[in-house]
């Protein structure tokens, strides 16, 4: 499926895209192909599913967002699906899933990262999570953050 210049495509851009204004035009000249080829490929990588998604992973500290939390809900099973999806179109979570419970230690089902500049403004966005869920919830904790773990993703050897 991968054809050399693929190769070494996800080669040149797997650490991510240069920040650059022309980014792909950076990855053409590593790469040794015309940029309008660079996003052709990728954009056919994506739709053959090698890659999954080029997207920003944005570094919450550096933009301020020092108090993060990822907020832990026990909903009824009946409701998680909708109360999911409701809660990741908040534009303060990041992520939302659910996850199975590991009774009778761990009764929490659905998982929401919650970003915000101090502890007290990502417990009010919880506190608006919990008015949204109303009875479909029926506990929920903020485990804050208290470390940076390095996010990246599966790398291919040269």
């Amino acid at each position: 499926m991968l054809d050399a210049v693929d190769r070494r495509l996800i080669e040149a851009t797997q650490a991510g895209l240069p920040l650059e204004p022309r980014p792909y035009r950076a990855v053409a000249e590593v790469v040794g192909i015309g940029e309008t080829e660079v996003i052709a490929r990728l954009s056919r990588l994506l739709e053959a599913g090698a890659i999954r998604r080029i997207g920003v992973i944005p570094n919450h500290y550096a933009l301020g967002l020092t108090a993060n939390g990822m907020s832990v809900w026990d909903v009824d099973d009946n409701a998680i699906v909708e109360a999911g999806a409701r809660v990741g179109a908040l534009d303060f979570v990041s992520h939302c899933y659910e996850r199975p419970r590991h009774l009778p230690l761990w009764r929490y089902n659905l998982f929401a990262m919650v970003h915000g500049r101090s502890r007290d403004e990502v417990r009010e966005k919880v506190e608006r999570i919990a008015d949204l869920l109303g009875e479909a919830q029926r506990a929920h904790e903020i485990l804050f953050s208290t470390r940076i773990l390095k996010k990246t993703g599966l790398r291919i050897a040269a």
